[in-house]
């Protein structure tokens, strides 16, 4: 899993981007979350995450869930 944290939401459409450690913007879907409701993230947010391709080559955040406090 790579870490990373909720850079924007746009709750009317019900997505979001994610900045990577590296620094990089990923797209991910509110259909994409695991054990957390879309409605309950906060920009900000420290999030664990894959990344895949989609059909077109483009990065994107899947199997999103919020990150484990530190030492767990």
């Amino acid at each position: 899993m790579q870490k990373g944290t909720i850079k924007r939401l746009i709750v009317d459409r019900g997505f979001g981007f994610i900045k990577t450690e590296r620094e990089e913007d990923l797209f991910f879907g509110r259909n994409q979350l695991q054990g957390v409701d879309y409605g309950s993230l906060r920009e900000g947010q420290k999030v664990e995450f894959e990344v895949t391709r989609d059909p077109n080559g483009r990065l994107h955040a899947i199997r999103v869930r919020l990150a484990r406090p530190e030492g767990e």
